[in-house]
């Protein structure tokens, strides 16, 4: 017993224990940076000058998302009020899906730094938005960042469980992209409980999918992680051979955080290899670039390495002082492992400089920081026989004794579960191999049954010739009924073309009547400015005349003011001129041929720019009138193939009377009353839907139905013509083959909805809500 005690320990389980640390640090990346970010610095300045280029609330907040993605690859800190500064900004725009983006990208960071309750909140308010948008994409997202938050708290069983509904969301969605990255993080975890089979084989499929899209960014994670799942297995060639390889694509790419975790485990490798001295250097250069980018938990796992290569160069003054330089680091990162990792390392080192009390000390320390994690390996076997050799040291034997039999059964455990593992494997291999031999008889099995197929096939053919020879006699018999059947069609083919023609002479009877309503309708609308015009004209006759004889007579102060009064006369004679302008023209448009070419209309881009146009219009008018407008457009195209310019009247003229109606009743309820238009685009079926909501005065019962006739108007004398509706109603029905119809509440809303043949594409975008 005492010689197993006493045995010297190796430090290769130090270095695996380190290594830990970062695969899930590696996460963080792989849950929100976006891969387009080729280089994460040269992103940066970009995105600034595009965020300052951006006119729109929500573009403006999408590009400060990005620059929060970048920036976690640059720096932590800078990432960090970066996303507070636009989760504030998205609140204030009422931008609910920026929201939902910006506490994502916080969830990471904070996870990153280790203050995972505020993470949590994040990540909850997030996945509540997402959830109320429907945005399954989101979710996936936010699935992975509860994985990542878990992981980095050694909780692996409950950050697989997150990666699995990740990896159902993603797939329900069908995003390759999302899909890959949960392929990516489950094998993080699923190599953190030493499941190193599985964890290669979700990193093969990711690296697969990004090697066929060059997503250089991807690979260097994935081969980084490839390469520590080597690194734990003792596959030091391979190890070394993937971390290079994700360096030199890190490297491409601009990534440092990666190059930092490279370099990281590339010290372990090193030190697997008895390459002290570059073991050293990797480890220091992996801490520099870890303080660079602000990753406490990083620097920490390296000055560990660096520790552990300084003891095994034998020297212990140097690796003892650097041991204690890097506590602060480790209790800032308020990441268990980077803690236990600084403190087993130092109790190593006081253990080989023969401090066994000391060492008891900071073992015991190190054991406390990840009491709460589910982290039972080879590397905490081995720290328990370190523990266990510094009782013994002492003369602690029961306390060593305990602590013995700990560090047994925890190695005993784990070479019994890898000798599963292999058994496991060897078990599906000759698994695959029956199935090899079962598919083979199978195949014997189905070409016996091919030629017995062949048998009964002839057999049917033999059948089948017998009843051609009866069928033919049928065949005969149904000629005569055919012709039977010829001449009824004839008759029935008459008695149709005169009830064809009879609809088309009552089609244009209706024609006629409908042509006898416009017409009394425009005789009707031009006979009151007519009579304006006519009465003024005989006014202003008489006035000439009194104005002459009053020049005359000398009259100079009479005469101007008769001047007055006919200037006045004349106005109003120019003022109702053109009213019946206006109404000719409207008819003009009303009954013209189609003109304009047809082109793809996108339909919310023509329906945003009619809203604004609409609403400065009315602003013009009257500059104390303001009103809420709400826009919800779908994530999909909205494209139609159509006349723009008449799409684009038709959304002018119903905007302005939405306007219209809710100006109205602001003049009616000043105080207990906000004015809102809302407009809807989404895409059913073969139809684009267009909805325009007012919450303004809506249509009473008892003129719906007379909306669409030409010159009905519920407007006062010379506001309106009454062509507005009727023209839209012939420019989408007639001119687009689409349907207007509207729904309405009196003294409550009105809404009209619009349905057009649209063009199918399969080119989806994110959902837009914006309030203004």
């Amino acid at each position: 017993m005492r010689e197993n005690i006493t045995r010297p320990v190796s430090f290769s389980y130090v270095l695996k224990m380190i290594a830990l640390c970062y695969r899930y640090l590696v996460i963080i990346s792989l849950c929100c940076i976006t891969p387009s970010l080729v280089n994460a610095q040269v992103s940066v300045d970009s995105l600034n000058m595009l965020i300052r280029k951006t006119k729109s609330d929500t573009a403006r907040i999408n590009r400060l998302n990005d620059k929060t993605a970048a920036l976690i690859e640059v720096n932590l800190d800078s990432a960090a009020e970066n996303g507070s500064n636009t989760i504030a900004e998205a609140v204030r725009a009422k931008y609910p899906l920026g929201e939902a983006n910006a506490r994502r990208l916080m969830g990471t960071i904070l996870s990153f730094k280790g203050d995972y309750a505020s993470a949590q909140k994040n990540l909850v308010l997030g996945e509540e938005i997402y959830t109320r948008l429907d945005d399954k994409a989101g979710l996936a997202k936010i699935y992975s960042g509860y994985g990542m938050m878990n992981g980095m708290q050694s909780k692996n069983d409950k950050s697989i469980f997150f990666y699995k509904k990740a990896i159902a969301a993603a797939g329900e969605i069908k995003d390759n992209q999302l899909l890959n990255k949960a392929y990516q993080n489950i094998a993080i975890s699923y190599q953190r409980q030493s499941n190193y089979t599985e964890s290669l084989t979700y990193f093969q499929k990711a690296l697969n999918f990004f090697e066929s899209i060059n997503d250089i960014n991807s690979q260097s994670y994935i081969w980084l992680n490839m390469g520590l799942t080597y690194n734990l297995m003792d596959d030091n060639i391979r190890a070394e051979q993937s971390l290079k390889k994700a360096v030199r694509l890190a490297k491409r790419a601009g990534i440092k955080n990666v190059e930092l975790y490279a370099y990281s485990n590339l010290s372990a490798t090193y030190s697997s290899l008895k390459k002290y001295d570059l073991s050293y250097h990797y480890a220091m250069n992996a801490a520099a670039i870890g303080r660079q980018t602000g990753d406490l938990g990083i620097t920490a796992a390296s000055l560990s390495k660096a520790i552990i290569a300084l003891a095994d160069q034998n020297l212990l003054p140097e690796a003892l002082k650097l041991g204690k330089e890097s506590i602060a680091v480790a209790d800032s990162s308020n990441q268990p492992y980077s803690k236990y990792q600084i403190y087993a390392s130092i109790g190593n080192v006081l253990k080989r400089q023969g401090s066994y009390g000391d060492a008891i000390f900071y073992l015991n320390k190190a054991f406390k920081a990840i009491k709460e994690t589910d982290i039972v390996d080879d590397a905490t076997g081995q720290s328990y026989g370190d523990l266990a050799e510094a009782y013994e040291k002492i003369g602690s034997y029961r306390s060593a004794f305990k602590t013995y039999k700990r560090s047994s059964q925890i190695i005993d455990s784990l070479r019994s579960t890898k000798n599963i593992r292999m058994a496991t494997e060897q078990n599906m291999n000759y698994e695959y191999e029956k199935k090899q031999q079962a598919q083979l008889a199978l195949k014997l099995k189905q070409d016996e049954a091919n030629k017995i197929r062949l048998i009964i096939l002839v057999a049917v053919l033999i059948v089948f010739s017998v009843i051609a020879v009866i069928y033919r006699n049928a065949y005969r018999n149904k000629q005569k009924a055919n012709a039977l059947l010829t001449s009824q069609k004839k008759e029935i083919e008459s008695a149709l073309s005169k009830l064809k023609t009879t609809q088309k002479q009552l089609v244009q009877a209706e024609k006629m009547a409908s042509l006898g309503q416009l017409t009394a309708g425009i005789a009707h609308e031009i006979q009151n400015p007519l009579n304006f015009v006519n009465n003024f004209s005989e006014v202003s006759a008489e006035l000439a005349g009194e104005l002459k004889e009053e020049l005359k007579n000398g009259n100079r102060e009479e005469a101007i003011s008769i001047a007055d009064d006919l200037e006045q006369n004349l106005n109003k004679i120019q003022h109702h001129g053109k009213r019946a302008d206006n109404i000719v023209k409207g008819m003009l448009e009303h009954s013209r041929t189609q003109v304009g070419d047809r082109q793809v209309v996108n339909i919310n881009t023509l329906a945003e720019e009619f809203l604004r146009l609409s609403y400065h219009g009315m602003r013009v008018k009257d500059q104390a009138f303001a009103s809420e407008i709400v826009t919800n457009f779908t994530g999909e195209k909205v494209i139609v193939d159509g006349i723009q310019q008449d799409i684009g009247r038709v959304l002018l003229n119903l905007f302005n009377n939405a306007f219209y109606s809710v100006s109205q009743k602001l003049k009616n309820n000043p105080n207990n009353y906000t004015p809102k238009v809302e407009i809807k685009t989404e895409n059913e079926g073969a139809y684009a839907i267009i909805r325009i909501k007012d919450n303004g005065n809506g249509i009473p019962a008892d003129i719906q139905d007379k909306i669409m006739q030409p010159f009905f108007t519920t407007k006062p004398s010379g506001e309106g013509t009454g062509l507005g509706l009727s023209l839209s109603y012939d420019i989408i029905v007639n001119g687009h083959n689409g349907t207007i119809d509207f729904s309405t509440a009196e003294s409550e809303y009105t809404e009209f909805i619009i349905a057009l043949p649209r063009i199918l594409v399969n080119n989806p975008v994110d959902m837009v809500n914006h309030h203004s």
